[in-house]
């Protein structure tokens, strides 16, 4: 039988979240390859090429956008929950232009993604330490924030949108990757069995098994991805739209930050 996460307060989660990340920081990629069956990279280049579509970088053009910014300047691009960088990694190799920050509570973990982006020769990214809930920077101050698998090890998933709303330019798009279970009744009990019995051992072995033991039992606690769609537009974004994969079990959200207060 699945098991689920043991009700905790915001706080004792956030305590736990960082324990957990800060153990599992140096094998956490290759952990990723073997538990996602190879296709966390294909999920996560959807999501870098859905960003960079929607959020081009500069191309030398000196009109205005709509929210009044010239496009020559760089896109400012924060990536939430960075863990080992692979996001802001991908953004960084897609274009030139963009002003890119990848933030994490983890210092374990941001270590790791500076070492992989000195070895791609990528010495343009800024690397953050920040809590996904009081995010350390003004408002308005990015043109697209991603988050990608980290939502569900967030305390408060609705602060963190809100959060995410308020450091968003006018118009500014918001990307969120994420792990689910499927809705689909006759899927469910493979992909439970899989996570829930398999995925620790492969992904953990003996010395982490409990670890991720405990990160699927957060996907299994969390929204399902239509309740996600929803609060996403509680929180007033607007146009969230959901792409599915692997039958369900990740999804991407996408959707956008109103020009104006009317528009919410």
């Amino acid at each position: 039988m699945m098991k689920h996460a043991p009700a905790m307060s915001p706080e004792d989660k956030q305590d736990k979240v960082f324990r957990v990340f800060e153990n599992i920081a140096k094998g956490y990629d290759r952990a990723n390859v073997r538990i996602s069956l190879g296709m966390q990279d294909s999920w996560k280049k959807m999501l870098i090429r859905e960003l960079t579509r929607s959020t081009p970088a500069s191309r030398g053009c000196h009109t205005m956008n709509a929210a009044g910014q010239s496009p020559d300047q760089k896109m400012k691009i924060l990536d939430l929950c960075t863990g080992t960088g692979d996001i802001a990694i991908g953004i960084a190799e897609a274009g030139t232009d963009y002003q890119i920050t990848g933030m994490d509570f983890s210092p374990s973990m941001l270590r790791v993604a500076a070492r992989k982006a000195r070895r791609r020769g990528l010495r343009g990214i800024t690397w953050r330490k920040g809590n996904a809930m009081e995010i350390p920077c003004g408002d308005a101050s990015f043109d697209a924030v991603s988050i990608s698998f980290g939502l569900r090890n967030c305390a408060d998933p609705e602060k963190v949108l809100l959060e995410i709303k308020r450091v968003l330019k006018p118009g500014g798009r918001i990307l969120c990757l994420e792990s689910f279970v499927p809705e689909n009744a006759l899927v469910r009990p493979f992909y439970r069995l899989y996570f829930g019995r398999v995925m620790p051992l492969i992904g953990g072995g003996s010395s982490h098994r409990k670890e991720y033991e405990w990160l699927q039992e957060s996907t299994e606690s969390f929204l399902r991805a239509g309740q996600l769609k929803e609060l996403m537009t509680r929180c007033g974004f607007r146009n969230v739209k959901v792409r599915r994969r692997m039958m369900g079990a990740c999804a991407l959200h996408t959707g956008s930050k109103p020009f104006s207060a009317h528009e919410s």
